[in-house]
């Protein structure tokens, strides 16, 4: 089971899962933060229609509906414009305030206006967390780079914090486009809370000609025989040594349609930060900037608000340990008992409305599953984990979820959806306890017998959420040939369990 950390606590390694302006609010005290970093779903059709809409992907179109919902003008958009205009327990500044008022009569009320709300609320809270050393970095396109840098004026230099620079990360892959120029890098602004900032210098490696021009160079103002001892060229804000992670080959990638490469993020953590220092990501996606700053021994927090991200961040953390979630993590928001369960399940906001099914398929599978793409029409299936069944060989098993309602009819619509996808096991995820009718007609299914394990399954399961939470309830197939070791077959499920 997950640590659970309390409110206010001394900060270590901590993953949230929620809503970030609730968890930055009520969970991350003042002046505590050295770095905070963050990539927010950008503003622009190439972000979120795009990426998370592409033919062909396996992205989560769940999550995709969760980032285009949030740029809607709708009754939290206006809760936003409310808080920061009539300055809500007197968290905003001048500047901000005015901003916004204008920024409604420039560009009306609609999915623009609602995404720079969302971002000053949030911005307004990191400032608060940073420590007066501390420094922070906004990722984001051209598209509405303007307006945010409005936004971040208004809310550092409002309460004497200072713009530093505005970075440019400059990539060469991309289409060419015939009727503009191509348009081939991101910003990233970066601000400090105070003057007294740490700011480490980075350097970027000579390559052999600018170091043979930068010796002659020196010789000659010199006049004499030298050795060179220099780290590389002084990094400027023009980067263009970083390549993004397009490849499916690459080692980093993985199949996260915004994630960034981790060498962009050792910069940065780099240069604003030193070893024990606390960094946020409070849009931590996949999971790379606490994946670097894990390597790099600083502290940190991460939060995001689909469980696809935190399942993804688990399973990265736990490979780059030998398989094993490092003992020194918090997580915050997972389901730890049934009541916290259920009120997942019965959430109202519809950002996130299938999370409790995803938190449920992942958590079984131990992040192992692909969820379901298909919003609303998903024809009773939640899930899919592909497990083994000899070398270079796999079988199917589907996963439906239920909140509540499963009954006997609920076990033969699953066995109808079992065989229409060709699967050869089922699984129903239930938070009631399954009834009689229901054992019954999963046990009529009859049995799967895997050869490679030497045993025999249900075609159907049903596993409840309380075994789930309180048995530790995983899956206990090879969900790869290598899990099942020679000499085993026959052995004890947790034997068989992978363990990641």
């Amino acid at each position: 089971m997950f640590r659970h950390k309390s409110r206010y606590n001394s900060p270590m390694k901590t993953l949230y899962y929620g809503d970030n302006l609730e968890i930055l609010r009520n969970k991350i005290p003042d002046n505590s933060v050295d770095l905070c970093y963050i990539d927010p779903p950008f503003n622009s059709k190439r972000s979120y229609f795009q990426i998370y809409n592409n033919i062909g992907g396996s992205e989560d179109k769940a999550q995709a509906q969760a980032f285009v919902d949030t740029w809607t003008w709708d009754s939290r958009a206006v809760e936003g414009y409310t808080e920061i205009t009539t300055n809500h327990n007197g968290r905003f500044t001048k500047q901000a305030i005015e901003l916004i008022k204008g920024l409604e009569l420039v560009l009306g009320t609609g999915d623009l206006l609602a995404y720079l709300i969302h971002i000053t609320l949030r911005v307004t809270e990191i400032f608060r967390v940073l420590k007066p050393t501390g420094s922070f970095y906004l990722h984001c396109d051209p598209t509405a780079s303007h307006y945010l840098k409005l936004v971040l004026d208004a809310v550092f230099c409002g309460r004497g914090g200072q713009y530093i620079n505005e970075l440019a990360w400059c990539y060469a892959s991309g289409g060419v486009s015939k009727k503009w120029f191509a348009k081939k890098h991101d910003i990233i602004f970066y601000y400090s809370k105070s003057p007294s900032r740490i700011f480490n210098q980075q350097y970027r490696p000579y390559t052999e000609g600018t170091l043979q021009r930068g010796l002659t160079q020196y010789k000659k103002n010199l006049n004499e025989n030298y050795k060179l001892k220099a780290e590389g060229a002084a990094m400027s804000d023009w980067w263009s040594d970083i390549t993004p992670l397009l490849s499916p080959t690459m080692r980093e990638r993985m199949g996260y349609p915004t994630q960034k490469p981790e060498a962009l993020l050792e910069r940065i953590i780099k240069t604003s930060s030193n070893p024990g220092d606390l960094v946020l990501d409070a849009y931590c996606g996949c999971g790379t900037t606490v994946a670097v700053a894990n390597r790099l021994d600083r502290q940190w927090i991460g939060i995001d608000i689909t469980y696809h991200s935190i399942g993804l961040i688990l399973k990265r953390l736990a490979d780059a340990n030998g398989g094993q979630l490092p003992a020194d993590i918090i997580v915050d928001g997972i389901p730890q008992d049934i009541e916290s369960a259920r009120a997942l399940a019965n959430r109202d906001d519809d950002r996130v409305r299938k999370e409790f099914e995803k938190w449920a398929v992942l958590t079984y599978t131990n992040n192992r599953a692909v969820i379901n793409e298909k919003k609303g029409a998903d024809k009773g299936i939640d899930g899919v984990v592909y497990f083994a069944t000899g070398p270079g060989q796999t079988a199917r098993m589907v996963i439906q979820v239920k909140s509540g309602g499963a009954n006997r009819g609920t076990i033969a619509t699953l066995k109808g959806d079992m065989q229409r996808e060709r699967a050869e096991l089922a699984l129903l995820i239930t938070m009631d306890d399954p009834t009689k009718p229901m054992i019954s007609e999963a046990k009529s299914v009859g049995v799967y017998e895997h050869a490679l394990m030497g045993r025999s399954y249900d075609r159907i399961r049903i596993v409840t959420v309380r075994e789930m939470i309180e048995q530790d309830a995983r899956i206990d197939l090879p969900l790869s040939y290598d899990a099942v070791k020679p000499g085993k077959k026959g052995a004890d499920d947790l034997q068989m369990r992978m363990d990641l």
